[in-house]
């Protein structure tokens, strides 16, 4: 079976999921979205409101800013990469996912990894990041340079919404972030 059908399927089988508890409260499970046989590939933390109404990872205000800068620094849209969650339901009140979610979740995550190998994935925030790095240490202490991970690299940076909320420092690191995961891809 080719990657794009197996992506497919699994994302049949995840569409009915409940390992956890956070598919009592799903509109619908976001599984991810963009190219699957994207080169480069972005794990956040999980659905928000809007997610979970689209069904498509990335589409509030976070995503508009995540596209914003896809384009900016990357010279693509979302169609030449692809963007996944590390829980792929809604957190009640967009509280952050607990442990046993995340767990309950990785799977999904893993399979999505391997069906579509990129050779770079971009973590964005806590979540994400300490999931794939498998660490404790927040993301402004891990950001900033790159990991090896299973024959790929990861590049940490943080989450668009902390660039809402913060602003000017935290965009800017975000950019450089986006710029090392360019140059690693060989992307001029």
């Amino acid at each position: 079976m080719e990657p794009a059908a197996e992506l497919a399927e699994l994302a049949r089988q995840a569409s009915t999921c409940t390992r956890c508890g956070l598919a009592a409260g799903r509109t619908q499970v976001v599984f991810g979205v963009g190219d699957p046989a994207a080169e480069l590939m972005f794990v956040g933390e999980g659905p928000g409101r809007e997610e979970d109404l689209q069904g498509e990872p990335f589409v509030g205000k976070s995503g508009r800013l995540l596209d914003r800068l896809l384009g900016e620094e990357l010279g693509i849209d979302r169609s030449r990469c692809y963007i996944a969650n590390v829980v792929k339901c809604r957190p009640p009140d967009n509280r952050d996912p607990k442990a046993d979610e995340i767990a309950a979740c990785r799977p999904y995550l893993d399979e999505q990894l391997r069906l579509i190998a990129p050779t770079v994935v971009v973590t964005l925030g806590n979540f994400a990041t300490k999931a794939l790095l498998g660490t404790e240490s927040g993301i402004t202490s891990v950001r900033g340079k790159a990991y090896p991970m299973d024959g790929r690299h990861l590049v940490p940076t943080y989450h668009p919404a902390a660039a809402l909320r913060s602003g000017g420092v935290v965009l800017a690191q975000m950019r450089a972030d986006l710029i090392r995961a360019k140059q690693l891809l060989g992307w001029s």
